[in-house]
């Protein structure tokens, strides 16, 4: 592919992440809220979250093996048609104060998730080599617009409309509906069937020791950032601070999700994708330890910081990680078995935000996630050593 059209499809790709990655921040903003508006319980409030995540853990197969078919444009504007439907479902939800109804509407928006999340797959295979891991931080780089746009425009559609929170779903499906117009432009190349056929097996792909370590890394860093993230905004309120310091807090930790990406993959091609993990890890163990320290404003926001900034260098190094480990004819299967597996914990995570918060409380909630960050740790360090070993 010749370097300007490259260019093209990479900038295309990263404004439909920004579309796509501001509703996803809408509804991890105000979902949670309109949940616990509209239900007396409080272990369900984030179910309209996890809804989100499951609608995501549903579609990752489906949505990675129909592409393979017919193609990434078709795929990624269906999707925002989708998510189009999941804004309106879930502004009628509201309307009717029906949790069921919204959560119907947040899966929707999950199922948009998943086609979006092989934006930065689409960027891969466009890309030439040596440009690959800038290719992928780019699209990510997307999400930067979102850090603004997603709590604002879902504060803003919070008291819009009579049913607080309807007027931001509403929003969300107008977001999402531009980001299908958008996609009309897409144009990444079907891969060419190998002469031997359709590759490997899926588990002779997974069981490389490269896959399973992006998959877990990648797993670990979304999974936590998940769980922080979607029980943030309900513990503000618990600890006395206002709808308008949570989604400023919600706002930070999106910058710093996506704002790195401008440099991750430069980091990745001078220092190595498994030393940017590392750096990943020990930032989401940073997020812990000041998550320990208090809840005041300067807690929250600094702890969701480096909480987005760990999840940066893991996500888009298990992804660059995870582009090495499988042929062009293999990347359908390879890519919806990893991101399955992501969004399972997703779904997990975000399902058990409300109900740890409200057991446990916003510090000991953070600090159980210790382990499993020593767990990732060890098995980066360990690929690490297999890889100067061999």
């Amino acid at each position: 592919m010749p370097r300007s059209r490259m260019i093209r499809q990479v900038a295309l790709l990263s404004a439909a992440q920004a579309l796509f990655q501001t509703a996803s921040v809408m509804v991890m903003t105000v979902a949670g809220l309109a949940g616990a508006a509209i239900t007396p319980a409080p272990e369900l409030a984030t179910l309209p979250v996890a809804a989100m995540f499951l609608g995501t853990a549903i579609g990752i197969a489906p949505a990675s093996l129909w592409m393979a078919r017919v193609g990434r444009r078709i795929g990624f504007v269906a999707g925002a048609v989708l998510g189009t439907l999941g804004g309106l479902l879930g502004a009628l939800g509201i309307f009717y104060a029906s949790l069921p109804l919204l959560c119907l509407g947040t899966g929707l928006v999950g199922a948009y998730q998943a086609f979006a999340q092989f934006y930065r797959f689409a960027a891969a295979e466009v890309a030439t080599d040596a440009f690959r891991p800038r290719a992928i931080s780019f699209v990510l780089a997307g999400g930067v617009v979102a850090a603004i746009a997603g709590p604002i425009l879902g504060r803003f559609g919070g008291p819009l409309l009579s049913a607080g929170y309807a007027g931001s779903f509403l929003i969300l499906a107008v977001i999402s509906l531009l980001a299908a117009g958008l996609l009309q432009g897409v144009d990444v190349p079907r891969p060419a069937r190998s002469a031997s056929g359709g590759g490997r097996p899926l588990g002779a792909i997974i069981r490389q020791p490269a896959y399973l370590v992006a998959l877990f890394g990648a797993a670990t860093g979304y999974g936590v950032m998940i769980l922080a993230m979607t029980a943030t905004p309900l513990a503000m309120l618990h600890h006395q601070h206002d709808l308008s310091a949570a989604a400023t807090v919600i706002q930070l930790h999106v910058l710093g999700m996506f704002l790195p990406s401008f440099f991750t993959g430069a980091l990745i091609s001078r220092f190595g994708v498994l030393k940017v993990m590392l750096a990943g890890a020990f930032l989401l163990a940073g997020h812990v330890l000041i998550a320990l320290s208090g809840t005041q404003f300067l807690a929250f926001a600094s702890a969701l910081v480096l909480l987005g900034v760990g999840w940066n260098f893991l996500f888009i190094g298990g992804t660059t990680l995870l582009t090495r480990c499988y042929a062009p004819e293999e990347r359908a299967q390879a890519q919806a078995a990893n991101d399955l597996v992501i969004f399972i914990v997703g779904v997990a995570t975000s399902l058990g935000a409300g109900a740890m918060l409200h057991l446990l409380g916003w510090q000991i909630m953070n600090a159980v996630l210790l382990p499993w960050l020593a767990l990732a740790v060890l098995a980066l360090v360990w690929l690490g050593w297999r890889e100067r070993r061999g």
